[in-house]
């Protein structure tokens, strides 16, 4: 299958984008997926989550320099699944980089040629607008955007909407929200159930059906340096990101047709 290269964002923190970007990443794998992970945070979260430890590493900051080919970069987490790592060294990337020509397809380049290699690329994003994410958009062909289901987070879709058209007409045309993310829900909760309608209304085709509900063995997992699969298989949380797995398996058939 041709490669999906899928960035996960939200410009807000504290919604579960690396979790959800963590989880989604080991249930493709879990289903013969080959899975890249691209930690384009500067709080490196998705890899301190998958126990890597940069010291003597290579990762995307020196990949974005010129310093390491993108293949040196990657590490090894389990069997067709790898990681393109981050730490606070990614901080200086906006101010190192700002005179960079075409710093913005930096990422997009590194990818090129790694693309044959996988069949989905998982960007996760900081919060932020800013050039990591601009360059996660550029070289992706879709967004996951992952929510809670709260007034704040909502309210900020329209700043990434049009963040997204801005890229699509100047950097990248092929980049679309292609799955909004309902995570960190609880059904019993009135606002909850209001602002999953509203999302639902704005992202008719894209909001996924499954709701990733509120877990504290979710939370929990990262700390152990597992996915919710492993951590507990048996869970509401691997429960939750099985299903959303499936969904975004079948939407391979339409995107490759």
């Amino acid at each position: 299958m041709k490669s999906r290269i899928i960035c996960v964002v939200n410009q807000k923190g504290g919604v579960g984008k690396t979790s959800c970007c963590l989880n989604i990443g080991a249930g493709l794998n879990n289903e013969n997926r080959r899975v890249l992970y691209v930690d384009a945070d500067p709080q490196g979260n998705l890899s301190t989550a998958l126990g890597i430890n940069t010291d003597n590493q290579n990762t995307l900051y020196e990949v974005l320099r010129g310093q390491c080919t993108p293949k040196d970069s990657i590490i090894n987490i389990d069997d067709g699944l790898d990681i393109i790592p981050a730490d606070l060294a990614l901080a200086a990337a906006d101010l190192s980089l700002a005179n960079e020509p075409g710093k913005e397809l930096l990422i997009s380049e590194a990818l090129l040629p790694l693309k044959s290699d996988y069949d989905y690329i998982l960007i996760d994003c900081p919060p932020s607008l800013g050039l990591m994410t601009l360059a996660s958009l550029t070289a992706s062909d879709e967004v996951f955007v992952a929510m809670s289901p709260e007034y704040l987070p909502t309210r900020g879709l329209a700043q990434l909407t049009d963040t997204i058209s801005v890229v699509q007409k100047r950097l990248n045309n092929r980049v679309h929200i292609s799955g909004v993310i309902l995570n960190l829900y609880d059904g019993r909760r009135k606002l909850h159930k209001e602002a999953a309608a509203a999302i639902e209304k704005t992202f008719p085709n894209a909001t996924f059906h499954t709701k990733i509900r509120n877990s504290v063995a979710i939370a929990e997992a990262p700390g152990f340096h597992q996915s919710i699969f492993d951590y507990r298989p048996s869970s509401h949380g691997a429960v939750d990101f099985g299903a959303l797995v499936a969904e975004i398996i079948d939407m391979e058939d339409a995107i490759h047709e």
